[in-house]
């Protein structure tokens, strides 16, 4: 089979009215133009919900954390009316930390629009971390824990303040070198086991009672559990501690 080649074809050329050139080359002209970024804040505004951001996050952080709020961009296809007041508000039921948002709502203006802005929230502090990596299993002692200023919000769980509690623990997972500890990584502890006498503490608004009982199951740590009263009462409790369960009322 014979190939045959062909000459390329000479390129056409456009003719464009005279200073169209011009605005080919700086990208200004309409067709070939990119894509309009997302709305820009004015810098008051910005800071503004970056601050309402921040002490919302200092509210529940660890003493002296450290908080930093980084802001996300809005989303480009929004067309924002102009606004000579622009008021930034935390929506009910966001995150204090990690990926949220603020709300911005335009106060006076010819549209009364609402936005939300997100923010990534760092809560600086610090927590026990591994000195070196430790396998699956391993039973955690002082010596395999150092202090180090970490992320607390860089996971849904906050990580364990000091090594002292972390003594005697035993790893549900392997860790890295460095790596702040939480809870996910440790294995629940049995705090009794079925058939063991507990203490039911019952608490409801403003008011508690305690009372001997007897656990109809084993009692792991932060898990839900069966528990008899004297009275032959069944109840359902979180175990708490070393024969201790709390039940809500």
């Amino acid at each position: 089979m014979k190939l045959r080649l062909s000459a390329p074809r000479p390129s056409r050329l456009v003719n464009l009215p005279a200073g169209r050139w011009l605005w080919v080359a700086l990208g200004l002209c309409p067709a070939l133009a990119l894509p309009a970024g997302p709305p820009a804040l004015p810098s008051t505004v910005l800071l503004q919900a970056l601050n309402l951001s921040r002490q919302a996050a200092l509210a529940v952080a660890p003493p002296q954390a450290r908080v930093v709020a980084l802001p996300g961009a809005l989303d480009p296809r929004l067309k924002l009316a102009p606004c000579d007041q622009v008021q930034a508000f935390l929506p009910a039921g966001v995150p204090a930390w990690g990926r949220s948002r603020v709300g911005l709502r335009c106060l006076k203006g010819p549209v009364a629009w609402q936005v939300y802005l997100p923010v990534t929230v760092q809560v600086w502090a610090p927590a026990a971390v591994a000195a070196a990596a430790l396998p699956m299993g391993a039973q955690l002692d002082s010596s395999q824990m150092a202090t180090a200023e970490v992320d607390w919000a860089a996971a849904s769980t906050a990580p364990t303040a000091t090594s002292q509690t972390l003594q005697g623990r035993v790893l549900a997972r392997p860790v890295a070198a460095g790596q702040p500890l939480r809870a996910a990584d440790l294995k629940a502890r049995q705090w009794f086991a079925q058939g063991d006498m507990v203490r039911i503490v019952a608490q409801g608004l403003g008011f508690a009672i305690s009372a001997e009982g007897q656990a109809l199951g084993p009692g792991f740590e932060g898990q839900r559990v069966r528990v008899r009263t004297d009275a032959g009462r069944v109840l359902v409790g979180q175990a708490v501690g070393h024969n201790r369960v709390e039940v809500q009322l």
